[in-house]
């Protein structure tokens, strides 16, 4: 039955990723469809849509979540220590050494110092991984986003673009916490539903994503066409390194593999809804919110495969029963 579990994730997660690849291309070439309908700007729709898969994200959770922290402190602080360290050093590092014009540049920190991807704890599943841990990572990583991602930004991405603090924050809180907050209510109060509320909300999550990356790819095609392959092999290199530098971190620190593999898929996998959200706040989806496009689908990709590969070989010692992930 586990088996049968595990070969349906990772089947609905290559077809999520196929989806995202075709709306990445099909805006590419038809991108009038994706850019306004009448007098009507689709990228007005992303940050709605956001809310609302931020929204799903909260109707999926519970107080239990948050146990992790109880139960593995130091598992939990590597791994969101490791995310908001290795991720945002490796945008910056790339966005100068590839000497992007500087709103793109903007855009490659901006992915950096995101949070935790929704669809790390299915890879972290698939995987064989620690799930548990995975949940809490992507939980507290999105919690600490408003005060962090604005800070990271004003910090590493200050010398590309203007950054305001506290209205980044804001904007972070409004499309985040909030949303969240009311997913958690309304998972409390309508909690005999939750199970039907958490098979429709992911599929709504994962077609909110795909249109959010068609309008994103239509709105900034100009620019892609220009920098568009420099841009994949920048993103490619920062997901890649991301995985590589998370699993030896968590090494480093003497965990256990599953939870070795967990911190690689939390750290390598960025919220890339949240920071295309953020670029339509600033007025810039079309350039600063092109990294953020093209690292979904790359690490959908990319991550399927590693939690395929890892699956095909369960780890030795069991730190945490594997439990089925309740988020996107």
């Amino acid at each position: 039955m586990k088996a049968e579990t595990n070969a349906r994730s990772s089947y609905n997660n290559l077809i999520y990723t196929a989806f995202i690849i075709g709306a990445v291309t099909i805006a590419l070439v038809f991108p009038g469809p994706f850019t306004q309908i009448g007098d009507f700007p689709l990228k007005k729709l992303i940050v709605p849509l956001l809310q609302i898969i931020m929204l799903g994200m909260g109707t999926t959770m519970s107080i239990k979540d948050f146990e992790g922290v109880i139960q593995q402190p130091r598992a939990v602080l590597v791994g969101v220590v490791c995310h908001f360290i290795i991720m945002p050093l490796l945008g910056y590092t790339l966005a100068n050494t590839f000497n992007f014009p500087p709103e793109i540049a903007a855009g490659v920190v901006l992915i950096g110092c995101s949070p935790s991807g929704l669809a790390s704890n299915v890879m972290c599943f698939i995987a064989k991984a620690n799930v548990p841990l995975s949940i809490t990572v992507t939980t507290i990583s999105t919690l600490l986003a408003p005060f962090l991602m604005p800070a990271l930004m004003k910090l590493l991405a200050g010398q590309f673009i203007e950054i305001s603090f506290t209205k980044m924050m804001l904007e972070i809180i409004q499309i985040v916490i909030l949303p969240v907050i009311v997913g958690l209510a309304l998972n409390r109060i309508f909690h005999k539903s939750a199970v039907v509320i958490n098979r429709i909300m992911p599929l709504i999550s994962m077609g909110g994503i795909v249109l959010i990356v068609a309008i994103i790819t239509a709105a900034g095609r100009d620019s892609l066409l220009t920098v568009g392959w420099t841009l994949a092999f920048c993103v490619l290199i920062h997901n890649l390194t991301g995985f590589t530098l998370g699993y030896w971190s968590a090494r480093l620190f003497g965990m256990d593999e599953q939870s070795c593999r967990t911190v690689a898929i939390e750290v390598g996998l960025q919220n890339g809804g949240l920071a295309s959200g953020i670029a339509v706040q600033m007025g810039k989806v079309a350039t600063v919110g092109l990294a953020p496009a093209l690292f979904g689908p790359i690490m959908n990709t990319t991550g399927s495969l590693l939690a395929t590969y890892w699956s095909q070989r369960p780890p030795k010692e069991v730190s945490q029963p594997s439990t089925s992930p309740q988020t996107v």
